[in-house]
């Protein structure tokens, strides 16, 4: 990353640097974009965090941890609080890789799904490897791919009807792409992926990737994206539709 420090990047992503380090660092950013790239995966995990566990700050105290305060002038209290700290560093420690891994893997999805949907939905001849006229052997061939039931959303009501889909290589392992057009020839694709992020985390995401418009999410094992190059609002209808067939 040149001669820009981890510290310092972190400190950027966290919006602690003074006024003059941040413009240093801006300015050393703008030529460095391997270090670009790492501020924008930290943002989008801090993000991530922020939605995982925002809501508990607002839960109430626990009784038990409001009936603890009575024995905080006995030092059996201190003992078992300090035993659990240790256990909780500890416990943080190992998993700390673990979890980093996932929120690079949730913050890496929209921008291989734009990636894709880049490459392929330019192509007039070949923009799929399966047309629809074989979607039932389609959705088997990548369903038995990736190991996992898929499905391919009707979005009919939205003026989109299925052109086909393909196999790709993702992060780690098969990913299935479905592709769409409508009426004017416009098209959006959606990509479905193995994911090891946390799998209560099903809220819809937004990324804007250079001209491609990207909603995401995770459900369960599977992690989707849905890309086009269109306005925020109706890829998000678009989008809706897509996980209430999913989900019904």
């Amino acid at each position: 990353m040149s001669d820009l420090s981890v510290t310092d990047l972190h400190a950027y992503t966290d919006g602690q640097l003074d006024d003059a380090r941040r413009v240093q660092v801006e300015a050393r950013l703008a030529h460095d974009s391997a270090a670009t790239e790492s501020v924008r995966v930290w943002r989008e995990q801090n993000e991530a965090l922020r939605a995982l566990y925002s809501p508990v700050l607002n839960e109430p105290v626990p009784q038990r941890l409001l009936a603890a305060r009575a024995l905080r002038g006995r030092w059996p209290y201190y003992a078992l609080a300090a035993g659990a700290m240790g256990l909780g560093f500890g416990l943080g420690w190992m998993s700390q890789s673990y979890r980093t891994d996932r929120f690079v893997e949730a913050a890496a999805l929209p921008r291989r799904a734009a990636v894709a949907y880049a490459v392929y939905a330019p192509e007039v001849r070949h923009p799929v490897e399966v047309g629809a006229d074989q979607q039932d052997h389609l959705v088997k061939w990548l369903s038995k791919r990736l190991g996992h039931e898929l499905k391919a959303p009707v979005l009919k009501q939205r003026g989109f009807d299925l052109v086909g889909g393909r196999l790709l290589p993702g992060g780690k392992g098969p990913v299935a792409q479905f592709m769409y057009q409508d009426a004017m020839g416009q098209r959006i694709t959606l990509y479905v992926s193995l994911s090891d992020a946390e799998p209560r985390d099903t809220a819809f995401r937004f990324s804007q990737e250079d001209k491609v418009a990207v909603f995401y999410w995770i459900d369960g094992k599977l992690g989707y994206a849905l890309s086009g190059e269109m306005d925020r609002a109706s890829l998000l209808a678009i989008a809706t539709v897509v996980y209430r067939q999913l989900n019904p």
